[in-house]
């Protein structure tokens, strides 16, 4: 398992990269589904201070084989919802 200070630089860095293409689109295609990306911007945020504050306050500190499934269930739901949100907004550019 990583330590969780590089599972949230992950997440904060792909969280980055989402809002910087969404940005790029806002960019190129001017006010044409300018809402839509907002959205995804605000909708991906949520879902990084849900992870982080996941990743703050781990449910069992005392078993040591909880916590690693712990921290692989929110690194495999912080892909998830970048997957979704890369998945949205090329959905906009079509």
């Amino acid at each position: 398992m990583a330590s969780k200070r590089d599972l949230k630089k992950d997440i904060d860095y792909l969280v980055g990269e989402v809002i910087s293409d969404c940005y790029t689109y806002m960019l190129i295609n001017g006010e044409k589904k300018r809402d839509d990306a907002i959205a995804i911007i605000e909708s991906i945020l949520e879902k990084r201070n849900d992870l982080i504050h996941r990743i703050k306050h781990p449910a069992k500190k005392d078993d040591r084989k909880a916590v690693k499934a712990y921290y692989r269930e929110i690194q495999k739901d912080a892909l998830k919802a970048i997957d979704e949100s890369f998945s949205k907004l090329s959905e906009l550019t079509k």
